[in-house]
């Protein structure tokens, strides 16, 4: 072999070396794959209302009166009485805005008034604008009793003239009112959770 030929080969194979160590170092390299899993837990939903999961609920007044104030089982002037409604949302993980309403109301004598945190309203549904609230996430005491009174003075008025018409109106009202009945809708809505 001819001097020429073996530098062409020695530069051949060193070439070869210098390409494979280079090609070797630009595609070698450590792969290490750690596999898991993606786990969400789902917060708890509770919302109980007088400890049912119903919402809808029909309360009768007569059986919510004192009874010392009541008259052969039914309502009058000078009855009055009181009456719960219990949000729960015992075992929730999330908060809750409750809202209440009140529906189909129907027969109410005009001077029955609804009491509530000391405040008196001439109707279910002013008194319905102040009972909604929130129990959130973190409250220690989950459960919200809402108590509500409700009386039907036996006489109404500031003055003797005021008295005498309120009398009419209650007479009026005896006569043509049967029942006073209305329902209560409670709903609760998971709080929304803040960034």
């Amino acid at each position: 072999m001819s001097k020429k030929k073996k530098v062409i080969l020695i530069v051949a194979v060193l070439c070869g070396i210098l390409l494979a160590f280079i090609g070797g170092q630009a595609y070698a390299k450590y792969i290490t794959e750690i596999r898991g899993d993606g786990i969400a837990e789902v917060a708890t939903w509770s919302f109980k209302v007088n400890d049912q999961k119903e919402h809808i609920q029909e309360i009768k007044l007569a059986s919510t009166s004192n009874n010392e104030t009541l008259v052969n089982n039914k309502i009058a002037p000078g009855t009055s009485g009181n009456f719960n409604i219990i949000v729960d949302a015992t075992g929730s993980e999330v908060g809750i805005n409750y809202n209440i309403e009140f529906k189909e109301e129907a027969n109410k004598p005009a001077n029955l008034k609804f009491i509530y945190e000391d405040v008196e309203y001439n109707s279910i549904q002013e008194l319905e604008n102040n009972l909604s609230g929130v129990i959130n996430a973190n409250d220690e005491n989950k459960i919200k009793t809402l108590n509500i009174s409700w009386k039907w003075d036996y006489e109404t008025g500031n003055n003797e003239e005021e008295i005498k018409a309120n009398d009419l109106i209650d007479t009026q009202d005896a006569e043509k009112l049967q029942n006073y009945t209305f329902k209560v809708s409670v709903t609760g809505t998971q709080v929304e959770p803040q960034a």
